[in-house]
């Protein structure tokens, strides 16, 4: 979210030049001249004595009317790249613009070509300049789009032109090469899903190897994401921190812990006193976090280490798959590996559920908070077509490349 947060700033300071004063011919009745972002992968049609503000990056469109009464801002956030979800974008939109006071308005029919479109007016507060504010947001194959139009009161006459410039929005996305010559095949997609619902949650696609097009620019993304999260930076750092995750990983010192806490009594006491008992033994914990420590007892005393395993094993597919992409394994080299690492898993558990539980419980070990958002992602996806969750468990996974 880097970008989104840079490009946001960036939209602040374009828009500080609104002067929301004065008026004049009513914009609709105005001819019009297309407005494109610099790389021309989108436009818009607004008046033609419109101006831009500043200077202009790729994925933005920044324009203010003559009298400077209104402004138009549109932001293009790449999938996968620039932002992983919708909601990341309008949450920080939402903070840098001080949106309050939202209605929500019906969306349908503007921004052709998007979906999951919402719709609202709000007031806005460019640094200490209140204007009303009116955003579109929405969502192609390609990108995240916030729209904002900013006027100093949006009238009728500035919302039936406001539409009028939404509804001319335009999207040419380039066409991305794909340097992957494997076809997806029901192996494939059940090895995708291992790790899928993080894929999700990337704005990445988990029904292609890899969970992106295999490109120059895709290799550039994964070798920085791959550093930045892992300290992975080639081949040989790859392979150890896979090999971590398949023998020790997050799991070991899980086991370790509760060890220590077996030793330290806690097994001796009902199940249902044991929260209680973390709390006055151990100063460091919150009520939340020994109540979750105490259910993780349960569930090693109950299940042993696999009761978590899933949250490694997960892992280990996911930085395998962003290593084919970043160029560390051939894309037959990936495969192979994947599949050592899926049959492994597929011994393990017994169902998609399963490892998902053992997942979730990782992933709140790890990151000391609920697990109920990927949750979410993971019902989603058991809905959504072609799921890898729709494939059987115990299906034979079989080498087709």
């Amino acid at each position: 979210m880097k970008t989104v947060k840079k490009t946001v700033v960036w939209l602040v300071v374009a828009l500080l030049a609104l002067t929301f004063a004065g008026c004049g011919k009513k914009e609709a009745d105005k001819p019009t001249k297309e407005f494109a972002s610099p790389d021309a992968t989108m436009s818009v049609m607004l008046a033609e004595d419109w101006q831009t503000e500043g200077e202009a990056t790729d994925g933005m469109i920044g324009a203010y009317s003559k009298n400077g009464n209104d402004g138009v801002v549109i932001l293009q956030l790449i999938k996968g790249v620039d932002a992983s979800s919708l909601q990341d974008v309008k949450d920080v939109v939402e903070s840098t613009y001080k949106v309050s006071g939202k209605e929500t308005m019906d969306g349908a029919g503007v921004a052709p070509g998007l979906e999951n479109v919402e719709a609202y007016k709000c007031k806005i507060d460019l640094e200490g300049e209140s204007a009303d504010g009116y955003f579109i947001y929405g969502e192609s194959g390609y990108a995240y789009y916030a729209m904002l139009y900013a006027a100093e009161k949006m009238n009728d006459d500035t919302m039936v032109y406001a539409n009028q410039v939404f509804s001319s929005f335009k999207e040419d996305a380039p066409e991305t090469p794909n340097n992957s010559t494997v076809e997806v095949t029901d192996t494939i997609l059940w090895m995708n899903g291992t790790h899928a619902v993080l894929t999700s949650l990337n704005g990445w696609d988990y029904t292609v190897f890899g969970s992106m097009p295999a490109n120059d620019d895709s290799m550039a993304l994964q070798q920085s994401m791959l550093n930045e999260w892992w300290e992975v930076t080639d081949r040989a750092t790859a392979d150890e921190t896979i090999d971590w995750l398949m023998s020790e990983g997050h799991r070991m010192d899980f086991a370790e812990m509760m060890d220590m806490l077996t030793e330290d009594g806690l097994g001796e006491m009902p199940e249902g006193e044991r929260a209680d008992y973390l709390l006055n033994n151990y100063t460091n914990m919150t009520e939340e976090i020994a109540q979750q420590y105490a259910d993780f007892y349960a569930l090693y005393d109950e299940k042993g280490i696999d009761m978590m395993s899933a949250w490694d094993y997960s892992r280990a597919m996911s930085v395998l798959s962003n290593a084919y992409i970043a160029g560390y394994y051939t894309e037959t080299e990936a495969l192979d590996k994947s599949l050592e690492i899926a049959t492994v898993i597929q011994t393990v558990f017994d169902s998609w559920d399963a490892f998902e539980d053992s997942y979730m419980v990782g992933y709140e070990y790890w990151a000391e908070e609920s697990s109920d958002e990927r949750r979410a992602v993971y019902e989603e996806l058991k809905a959504a077509p072609n799921s890898p969750y729709s494939l059987d468990w115990n299906m034979t996974l079989e080498k087709s490349w």
